[in-house]
């Protein structure tokens, strides 16, 4: 458990993921609570489930993991489980989109958007997955607490009992 919740003092993680965090908030806001001009959850759903033909359990997991998980990833605590759920998101946004190209409709001269906001969400999302939440992160608080917890005077001496039994 401690590997998964371990990360450095990194200004990069710190970074990463409150830009990352507050990007996907504001599109899971649309989804969850209709705010910035969104459809809401019941919105979402329908159109996920009904015009997508998602899964209802897909389309929860995705309004719930852009909306919940990405005020978790602000606050560095499950950094990297979150951040690999973004990348499978966005691999399915992809899909989405893919049929626009790759470019963003900056001037209203395509169809819909393309992907490569999604391919900057996956590259900044597998860069917290390597390196975790960085500074600041409640992450890192939860692997010293980990760390701490693991090395005891009493785990030390089984450690080193151990140890002797093996020679």
């Amino acid at each position: 458990m401690q590997a998964f919740f371990r990360t450095d003092e990194s200004w990069a993680g710190l970074i990463l993921r409150v830009a990352v965090g507050g990007v996907i908030f504001a599109h899971g806001a649309q989804k969850l609570l209709g705010w910035f001009g969104g459809n809401g959850f019941d919105g979402t759903m329908g159109f996920f489930t009904n015009v997508m033909h998602l899964p209802w359990i897909v389309a929860f997991l995705v309004i719930i993991g852009e909306s919940i998980g990405s005020l978790g990833l602000i606050a560095g605590f499950l950094t990297r489980f979150t951040a690999a759920s973004f990348i499978v998101i966005m691999l399915g946004a992809i899909q989405v989109h893919w049929a626009q190209g790759f470019f963003m409709n900056w001037f209203g001269q395509q169809q819909g958007e393309g992907f490569e906001f999604h391919l900057l969400v996956i590259a900044m999302s597998l860069a917290l997955l390597v390196i975790g939440g960085g500074k600041w992160s409640l992450d890192g608080l939860i692997a010293k607490w980990l760390g701490e917890r693991t090395t005891t005077p009493t785990s030390k001496a089984r450690e080193a009992s151990f140890a002797l039994r093996m020679f």
